[in-house]
């Protein structure tokens, strides 16, 4: 069965899903932001097959997320260095970990716990803020909107089936001159 692909809808959650689709990309990229760099130790680490791995470093640097550096000239060896965009992942994976600490962790508590602030710091825990004025998103909150991201068309059926609200003058449209009523 063929899968249905993700990566032209108008939600950036599916284009998301479409990249880290299985769970080994996102644990491929959590290696990476703990500094593992290597091949070999993200395969023993993983205990992932080599070539699955070889699979997800591959769509990993033509993604941009990671570079493959070489190490080693004599016989060709490469590392997986993140890249500005693979590391800008780096909050998703601590807000995914957050939940499965929340809902998921047994009696014993995290398996992992993040300091920031270097030696002298403090264990963080990860929250999703409004950048504007800085208080957390809760969903009873946010109102999802039609962005300008979406046709037309698109923004059009979204409102009128509830799932968003109209588009702002915030929120230009881009693709489309939809507007209330039209």
């Amino acid at each position: 069965m063929k899968r249905t692909s993700f990566g032209s809808w108008p939600c950036s959650i599916a284009r998301v899903l479409e990249l880290f689709g299985d769970g080994w990309t996102p644990l491929v990229l959590r290696e990476a932001s703990y500094g593992v760099r290597r091949f070999e130790d993200l395969q023993e680490n993983l205990g992932i097959g080599r070539n699955v791995l070889a699979q997800r470093l591959n769509r990993l640097v033509e993604e941009g997320l990671l570079d493959r550096v070489p190490y080693e000239e004599r016989r060709p060896r490469h590392e997986y260095v993140l890249t500005a965009k693979g590391r800008d992942f780096f909050p998703v994976l601590v807000a995914i970990g957050h939940w499965g600490d929340t809902w998921l962790a047994d009696e014993t508590g995290p398996p992992v716990v993040y300091r920031h602030g270097g030696s002298e710091g403090h264990e963080a825990q990860a929250a999703v803020i409004c950048a504007v004025c800085g208080d957390p998103l809760h969903l009873e909150d946010v109102e999802p909107l039609a962005g300008p991201g979406m046709t037309a068309r698109q923004a059009h059926r979204a409102v009128a089936e509830g799932r968003c609200g109209a588009p702002t003058p915030a929120v230009p449209a881009q693709r489309g001159t939809w507007l209330p009523g039209m």
